[in-house]
């Protein structure tokens, strides 16, 4: 009797322990998200070695003064000498492309302007990737290749200096209409690539030429209270300024920022084209997350992009919306095998155009002959908790024969269009729980 007592005993300690332990958070999937997550600690700038601040090294506070070369040579002192951080005091300093090595970070002061050169002869020409290929093209103003915890952080600006840049591609676009994104030459604010555990913190990051932040092939990074910002209104609007830009990566946290940009807010991205997964240059986007932050104008708070092909456990939640184009956007390309699942948007509110949508892609449409092309989908995606008011519909899922979409939730939701309409007869399996769109319930 005695050791039944002692082991009921035991049992009741056991699941009372139990019952006090946080219950794992998990991806759409079902994978535990893991602690690296949770935390969203700033970066301290004492944490990052010696200090190199770059006019004690010869460069001046002049914003007509190009100094590329005096301030490559700070960071390559910094690179030599065991890294540390290259630290931009008060000021406002010009350049071109800069490239950050093993060990080396950047810090902007409070008052701090890198700002970029509106020529762009100051920007090297060197293969990297852009719209889903590699090629020989223009350096971004910021670089980083093959870094192992790169930062940047500080209460500074980068400043891409856009406007010469956005005045060419509209007056090009007015003489070619068809030109492409590439023709109209113009450097992005910052390209990282084939890197890990790289955290931007704090930062402003503004005015970029061309993309804003473009993530290459990368794990485990972090955006942490950063505000981005280009210009959408008035003339010139910055073209293609998309906010971030995540491009074949895995375990991404965005978290407490501003974006408001002339293209998408944040965009996965990952490869294109009818062979798209046959190349090793090209792969998936996964393992993301996105929250607490506040959209402005924008293509979408997450775009699933036109150079994207497979991606899945991407979260978004408790964001805000002001004029954002879409809440969530699939843009789906028939001459690419698309594969999106495991989607999860809750806890977000303000005014959109469209809620969730689908959106043929046929830019540079280039279809080729392949037998074994794998039908694009998408599915497992949940919209949970969301209240916004949407100037066209909340709802734009459309049926094709290019795609397959299924396993679609939505739950609690309260939007207002001028739609009204929600046709899921189309979904394979569709969840709907207290959804009401202009106060009439959608069963």
């Amino acid at each position: 009797m005695r050791k039944i007592i002692v082991i009921l005993v035991i049992l009741f300690i056991a699941n009372n322990n139990m019952s006090g332990k946080k219950k794992a958070e998990c991806f759409p999937n079902g994978e535990i998200i893991s602690e690296w997550f949770s935390d969203t600690t700033r970066i301290d700038i004492n944490n990052l070695g010696k200090q190199y601040v770059i006019t004690d090294y010869g460069v001046v506070n002049d914003s007509s003064l190009i100094q590329t070369e005096k301030i490559q040579n700070v960071i390559d002192q910094c690179y030599k000498n065991g890294g540390g951080v290259v630290v931009v005091p008060k000021g406002t300093f010009l350049t071109g492309s800069l490239f950050f090595k093993q060990g080396t970070n950047l810090y902007l002061s409070d008052g701090a302007k890198l700002k970029g050169s509106d020529a762009i002869t100051n920007y090297k020409i060197i293969p990297t990737r852009l719209e889903g290929v590699t090629m020989n093209y223009f350096a971004a103003l910021i670089n980083a290749d093959h870094l192992n915890g790169f930062s940047i952080s500080g209460r500074g600006t980068i400043d891409g200096n856009g406007k010469k840049f956005y005045d060419e591609f509209w007056l090009r676009r007015k003489v070619i209409p068809n030109c492409t994104n590439l023709e109209a030459l113009r450097p992005r604010l910052l390209y990282i690539s084939n890197s890990t555990d790289v955290k931007v913190c704090g930062v402003r990051m503004i005015n970029s030429g061309f993309w804003t932040n473009h993530i290459y092939k990368c794990k485990r990074v972090k955006y942490i209270g950063c505000y981005i910002y280009a210009p959408t209104d008035g003339y010139p609007k910055g073209p293609s300024t998309d906010a971030i830009d995540l491009d074949v990566c895995k375990d991404v946290l965005i978290d407490g920022c501003y974006v408001n940009v002339n293209d998408d807010g944040i965009c996965l991205k990952g490869g294109k084209g009818t062979f798209v997964d046959k190349d090793s240059t090209n792969g998936i986007c996964q393992n993301i997350i996105v929250q607490n932050c506040s959209f402005g104008k924008a293509g979408g708070g997450i775009t699933f992009g036109s150079e994207c092909f497979d991606a899945k456990n991407i979260i978004m939640r408790n964001c805000r919306f002001n004029k954002t184009s879409n809440i969530l956007l699939f843009k789906m390309r028939p001459d690419t095998p698309q594969k999106y699942q495991y989607v999860s948007v809750e806890n977000c509110t303000g005014n959109t155009t469209y809620g969730i949508r689908t959106r043929i892609w046929t830019q540079f449409f280039d279809l080729r002959v392949r037998k074994d092309m794998p039908r694009s989908s998408v599915s497992d995606v949940e919209m949970k908790d969301i209240n916004v008011t949407c100037s066209q519909s909340f709802y734009e899922l459309k049926q094709s024969d290019k795609y397959d979409l299924g396993n679609f939730s939505f739950e609690n939701i309260n939007a207002k269009d001028s739609n009204g309409k929600m046709p899921v007869s189309f979904l394979k399996n569709c969840k709907i729980k207290n959804v009401e769109i202009n106060g009439n319930k959608i069963k």
